[in-house]
């Protein structure tokens, strides 16, 4: 699901799906999603937790595939479940895995390591099992630079709002004080690190308006897509974390500008319509595009 362009995973919705329930299986590959997420953690009840990795393992082999990549999210390492979870659901058709309370750059290189041998002993390809690893809990935000940047397997990282809230001892709001901080700090270290960040997913989903709110919010602050939990949330954000019309439009009359009066012209600065342009925000018009290529490349 990698562009050619370094930085573009495209992964403006993540739908995560509870392995134990068929018909949310069935109904998964229509989504529209750009991951589909096959869930062993919260979704799955301690006492249904193995018997839920032959399933994750029959809907790797057997789900329909189109543009979607297809991971699993995993139980923390923390819970002595990480291992066996591997076990399962390891094959050739998984792209990823999404690691459960991850708290320190250790945590995502003893998972490299595993990756590793399964791997070399099941005949995939070397490093091609990527890892996003979600962030939700204290000790995970305070190490969040070093968990993005632990392993060249990391592709993006997921923030959990609804844990770090639990783990900090506070409630949640709809205005999202209590995550304020945590959540910029978990965009910020993506962005240091190149790696997509991934929303918190949002537990109402009958809101649209609202959800759009968020996503549009979660946007404004570095995020690139959504962990959804229903497939209302997929098209929203897929609309959201896309540029639109307007945002392209204006992205390709500065890259042109700068181009042609810039670049060209062996200078730094231009001035555009009133504002002068110069190379941080040429830039910036320029990964806006590549991002909409991305995506557009899955439509």
């Amino acid at each position: 699901m990698t562009s050619d362009k370094p930085g573009f995973t495209l992964m403006r919705s993540v739908l995560t799906v509870p392995v134990i329930v068929q018909r949310f299986l069935d109904k998964a590959p229509s989504s529209g999603a750009d991951v589909i997420c096959l869930d062993l953690e919260d979704s799955v009840p301690p006492d249904e937790k193995a018997a839920a990795r032959p399933l994750a393992a029959k809907a790797i082999e057997t789900m329909s595939r189109s543009a979607f990549a297809l991971y699993a999210r995993l139980n923390g390492l923390s819970t002595g479940l990480l291992e066996d979870d591997l076990l399962g659901v390891v094959f050739p058709d998984l792209d990823g895995i999404i690691l459960s309370k991850t708290e320190s750059p250790d945590h995502v290189q003893r998972l490299d390591h595993y990756l590793s041998l399964l791997e070399r002993d099941r005949g995939i390809e070397p490093g091609s099992i990527a890892v996003a690893p979600l962030i939700e809990t204290a000790a995970g935000i305070m190490n969040s630079s070093g968990i993005c940047g632990a392993s060249p397997r990391v592709v993006a990282a997921v923030f959990g709002a609804e844990d770090f809230a639990t783990d900090m001892g506070v409630q949640r709001t709809r205005e999202g004080e209590e995550i304020r901080w945590a959540r910029s700090q978990v965009a910020i270290a993506c962005r240091a690190a190149g790696i997509v960040a991934i929303d918190t997913p949002e537990p109402d989903y009958t809101d649209e308006a609202y959800l759009e709110s968020q996503m549009q919010a979660a946007r404004g602050i570095g995020y690139q897509g959504k962990l959804c939990i229903h497939p209302v949330q997929v098209q929203i954000a897929n609309k959201v974390f896309r540029p639109s019309d307007d945002e392209l439009a204006r992205a390709r009359i500065i890259v042109e500008a700068f181009e042609r009066d810039g670049l060209a012209q062996g200078r730094a600065a231009i001035p555009l319509e009133g504002k002068m342009v110069d190379t941080p925000i040429y830039w910036r018009a320029k990964r806006l595009l590549d991002w909409a290529e991305a995506a557009d490349r899955l439509a």
